[in-house]
């Protein structure tokens, strides 16, 4: 395995900062180089984007993913596993893509596969401002901040991706886009960077020893209060169809009339029809510092939480604790299985889950 000299490569890129080339050019070197760590790490299993598991001998992670279309057609799901993420052995990245829309596939799989470029492009360029120079090494300064870097490069990566999309030459994303969640780790530091209606729920031991569940990210939904907010100021509407009852959708408001196709979300990539009536793709984005009893998080698209309890996932992958490679899977069969029996007539939807075991995390806490 290809480890890049860390140290070195910050302090080139921190001269590189202060130099008149453009944004683009150092974006454009920095996808570059990201193709050429992500070749290097799926040929030593450390990326993976299609089903299975990965699990680097240095690592305390232990990952398990697995996708199932539904019956609408192409999946439209995708995720990705990295670990050694920017070729630091420490870091680990997952994510999961929720496509929709006549181009849905095709978004999330962009995303996918420019969203570790960008992240990494503004998390070393961040490195390299929080950074002092001490016996010809990089080190950080006093006010260094491990969250604040990753959430302000998650709103900055995240930003790029949208601006991506929308200049795509071949892929249509006017009347179609992705939801994403997001997670990095960092030694004992989880972020988690939220856009839409996928999720993240924590496996954590409780005081009598019970593994229990608790939801890491929030739904981002049309119909929570600041969304709603943030949805009217733009000028968009909220609204409920008689056919959908329970379900809010952003739609293009004229004169307080809704026109055109609704969107579910209020957050997402794409979309661009109601970018201008509330639909952002800034963001959510959480902190958890891990302690001895978190024991995993599951990251799903809604075609889990849609038929499964956050605390039923949590019991499927808990009891798979000692078949680790085979949890993803069992909670998407699980889920298919679901679909038929708690929503007869409704197509099956796409389902992706990731897996992220944690073995030995430094702190504890009581």
């Amino acid at each position: 395995m290809i480890m890049v000299q860390f140290s070195a490569f910050l302090s080139g890129l921190t001269k590189n900062i202060s130099s008149k080339k453009g944004k683009k050019r150092r974006i454009n070197l920095g996808r570059e180089a990201t193709e050429t760590l992500a070749k290097e790490s799926r040929k030593n299993g450390l990326l993976l984007t299609s089903s299975g598991n990965v699990c680097a001998e240095w690592s305390s992670n232990y990952i398990s993913a697995y996708s199932k279309g539904g019956n609408k057609g192409t999946n439209q799901d995708s995720f990705i596993v990295w670990e050694g993420f920017g070729g630091k052995e420490d870091v680990m990245l997952c994510g999961v893509f929720d496509g929709h829309g006549p181009w849905g596939h095709l978004v999330g799989k962009r995303v996918k596969k420019v969203m570790p470029a960008y992240l990494l492009h503004y998390w070393q360029e961040a490195m390299a401002q929080c950074s002092i120079l001490m016996d010809g090494e990089l080190c950080k300064n006093a006010n260094f901040d491990q969250f604040g870097v990753w959430k302000n490069s998650f709103t900055k990566a995240c930003s790029m991706v949208d601006y991506d999309l929308e200049l795509h030459p071949v892929i249509d994303s006017f009347y179609s886009g992705t939801a994403a969640v997001t997670i990095i780790r960092e030694g004992d530091l989880i972020v988690l960077a939220n856009v839409g209606d996928s999720r993240a729920v924590l496996g954590t031991t409780s005081d009598d020893g019970e593994v229990i569940a608790v939801q890491l990210t929030v739904d981002c939904k049309p119909s929570l209060s600041k969304e709603r907010e943030r949805i009217y100021t733009s000028g968009g509407c909220v609204c409920e169809s008689d056919d959908e009852p329970g379900v809010s959708r952003i739609r293009v408001s004229i004169n307080e009339i809704p026109e055109g196709p609704g969107l579910a979300l209020s957050r997402a990539f794409g979309d661009f029809f109601v970018k201008d009536s509330g639909l952002i793709s800034e963001p959510d984005v959480i902190q958890r510092t891990l302690t001895t009893r978190d024991r995993f998080v599951i990251l799903a698209t809604d075609g889990v939480w849609d038929v499964v309890s956050n605390e039923k996932a949590v019991e499927i992958v808990s009891s798979s604790a000692d078949e680790r490679d085979e949890s993803a899977k069992r909670l998407v069969e699980y889920a298919a299985a679901q679909w038929k029996c708690k929503r007869p007539g409704f197509a099956k939807d796409d389902i992706s889950v990731v897996c992220i075991f944690f073995n030995n995390p430094s702190s504890s806490q009581d």
